[in-house]
């Protein structure tokens, strides 16, 4: 199969190659899956540039945790009626090294979910890890129905993702987004307001919610905690995925007045069943209508460094995918 890969971490040409490997076969509860658009996500670029200091864990890496295909072959034990499947998948290459930049990818069959029909491979491809996240950061603390959850960062991957499935789920949510020009994202991803990060954000967000926040979706945790706490009502909770900065302060003691719940969220990590029911909700806001994600360029696993150094130095919004 055709493939793209690295054998050391570093900048994007000099690090990855693109060429032939073996095709690889399912092992027992496995599907193999030919890819048709593999998704880049943050974590992916940040594995190859060493980020976060942990080294190779594989001695070849294909990137890419995310993507979508057609199921075209199946290890012992997996039902047959998958075998043609349109599919989305996740986490190919959590815990594992071989990812979806490449013709074929294998894992399991618990990492997998149907693509409906009217969703496109490019979009199926962007669900996976951001989706997911999104789904726990909204859900981990309850049931958001009738509730007001405020989404920091809406109108990033896992920010609309959240806004889309807090909507979906029956809340009334509050944007947040770092210029104007994001506010259209995050509306069109279903959020009821939206609020540009500002110095005066605690005071926007009072005034359209004059009684508090019920849940937080964060993605800058340092940054956004005192005003989090702040906009909090007593007995809220906050979900973070993401910081700006690794040893973040807090305001302790307004918290535990407050009695607010606090939860960390790493994708790789979430119990089978939140993945699970995530993959169901995320498909079922994409048939009742959400649209999903704006796809900046598509561009050839040949061209693959390209594609990284354009999440690493995006020129306009939206994602970039590889295609096969």
């Amino acid at each position: 199969m055709k493939a793209a890969w690295y054998e050391r971490q570093g900048p994007p040409r000099e690090v990855l190659v693109v060429g032939e490997m073996p095709d690889p076969i399912p092992a027992a509860g496995e599907v193999r899956i030919r890819v048709a658009a593999s998704g880049i996500n943050p974590g992916d670029v940040k594995k190859r540039q060493d980020a976060f200091g942990i080294g190779m864990a594989y001695p070849r890496v294909i990137p890419h945790s995310d993507g979508a295909g057609h199921v075209d072959q199946m290890g012992p034990g997996v039902n047959s009626e998958w075998v043609g499947r349109r599919v989305w998948c996740w986490g190919a290459q959590s815990y594992r090294p071989f990812g979806t930049a490449a013709e074929f990818t294998v894992l399991p069959l618990d990492h997998i979910a149907p693509l409906p029909e009217k969703v496109s491979m490019e979009q199926g491809a962007c669900l996976g890890i951001p989706g997911i996240t999104a789904h726990r950061a909204v859900n981990i603390g309850g049931s958001v129905s009738g509730r007001t959850v405020m989404v920091q960062g809406a109108a990033g991957a896992v920010g609309l993702c959240a806004v889309a499935l807090a909507r979906h789920a029956g809340a009334r949510v509050i944007g947040t987004v770092r210029s104007v020009s994001d506010q259209s994202t995050a509306l069109k991803a279903g959020a009821h307001d939206v609020v540009v990060s500002d110095n005066m954000l605690i005071e926007h967000v009072r005034a359209l919610a004059p009684e508090g926040i019920d849940h937080v979706v964060e993605v800058a945790f340092g940054a956004n905690i005192d005003a989090d706490v702040e906009l909090l009502k007593q007995g809220g909770s906050i979900a973070s995925y993401a910081t700006d900065t690794a040893a973040p302060k807090i305001p302790f003691w307004q918290m535990v007045f407050k009695n607010i719940g606090l939860f960390f969220l790493g994708s790789d990590d979430f119990p089978t069943e939140a993945k699970t029911q995530a993959t169901r909700d995320l498909n079922a806001a994409l048939e009742a209508g959400w649209s999903g994600f704006e796809v900046s360029e598509l561009v050839p696993l040949a061209q693959i460094a390209r594609a990284h150094e354009l999440v690493e130095e995006p020129v306009q919004p939206g994602r970039i995918v590889v295609v096969l």
